[in-house]
C-alpha cells in the first residue's frame, strides 16, 4: 500500500483560487519558513565564497559595484523583475510579494550573524549545506502553493507568450544573467556548478513531503506535461 506522503498534488492556481483554496494558516506559516531558510540557504553559500546560483551571482556583482547590501539588491531586483510581468500578462500571488521582500531580509539578517570563515574544509562544507537547505527551503515554499516567486513567474511568463519551451527559456535567462553577474564582479565557482546540478534534484526529492494538500481543488487548464482537466502535478517520491 502506498504511503500516504507517496504522492502529493501540486496546483497551478490563479492568485484568486490561490487565497480561497483553504488551509492558509498552514501555507502561510510554510511559505515563511520557507522564504526564512531560503534567505539563510543563501547567506551560507555566500559565506562559503565558493560560488553563488545564477541569480545570486548576479545579484552580488549589482552589490558589489553599487555598494548596497545583498539584501537590499535582491528585494530592489525582485520588484523590477515584478514589473516585467505586467507585458506578459502574469499576476502575483501572496507567495510572490512575500518572496520578492522576505528573501533580503532574510539574506541581510543571515550575513549579519554568519561570520566569514577560512578553510576549504570548512567553505565546502557550509556551501553543501547551503545548497542542501536551499532545496528544501525552495520546496516548502514553492509547496504553500501560494504562488511563484518573482524570477520564477518571469520564466515561465516568457514561455507561455513565446511558446518556447520552458528549460530553453530558463536556461537562456539563467545563462544571461550568470554571464551579467562574473562581468560585475559576483562570485561564480564551485557553488555555481553545485547548485545548477542539485538543486533541482534536492528540490524534486523534498517536494512530496511538503506540498500542502488543499481540500478544494479548482480546474485550471495548463497544457504541457500536467492534467488538462485539473491542472494539476502530482509530485511522486
Amino acid at each position: 500500500m502506498a504511503s500516504p506522503r507517496s504522492t502529493r498534488t501540486l496546483q497551478n492556481l490563479t492568485p484568486r483560487e490561490q487565497l480561497r483554496a483553504g488551509r492558509m494558516p498552514r501555507r502561510l506559516t510554510q511559505l515563511f519558513i520557507g522564504l526564512t531558510l531560503y534567505g539563510v540557504s543563501l547567506g551560507m553559500m555566500i559565506r562559503s565564497t565558493l560560488g553563488l546560483a545564477p541569480w545570486e551571482a548576479f545579484h552580488n556583482g549589482i552589490s558589489e559595484q553599487v555598494g548596497l547590501s545583498m539584501g537590499v539588491v535582491i528585494i530592489l531586483t525582485g520588484v523590477l523583475v515584478l514589473l516585467l510581468w505586467i507585458p506578459l500578462r502574469q499576476m502575483p500571488g501572496v507567495g510572490t510579494v512575500a518572496n520578492t521582500v522576505w528573501v533580503g531580509v532574510a539574506v541581510d539578517a543571515t550575513l549579519r550573524v554568519l561570520p566569514e570563515i577560512d578553510g576549504i574544509a570548512p567553505q565546502i562544507a557550509l556551501l553543501v549545506s547551503g545548497v542542501v537547505l536551499n532545496g528544501l527551503s525552495g520546496a516548502l515554499y514553492i509547496g504553500s502553493q501560494l504562488g511563484p516567486g518573482p524570477r520564477d513567474g518571469l520564466m515561465t511568463g516568457f514561455a507561455r507568450t513565446t511558446g518556447g519551451s520552458l528549460r530553453v527559456v530558463r536556461t537562456t535567462i539563467e545563462l544571461t544573467v550568470l554571464a551579467l553577474g562574473w562581468l560585475l564582479g559576483g562570485a561564480v565557482g564551485l557553488g555555481t556548478v553545485l547548485y545548477a546540478l542539485a538543486v533541482g534534484p534536492l528540490v524534486q526529492l523534498f517536494m512530496p513531503y511538503v506540498v500542502v494538500e488543499l481540500a478544494d481543488r479548482v480546474p485550471v487548464s495548463v497544457p504541457g506535461g500536467e492534467d488538462d482537466a485539473t491542472g494539476t502535478t502530482t509530485i511522486a517520491a
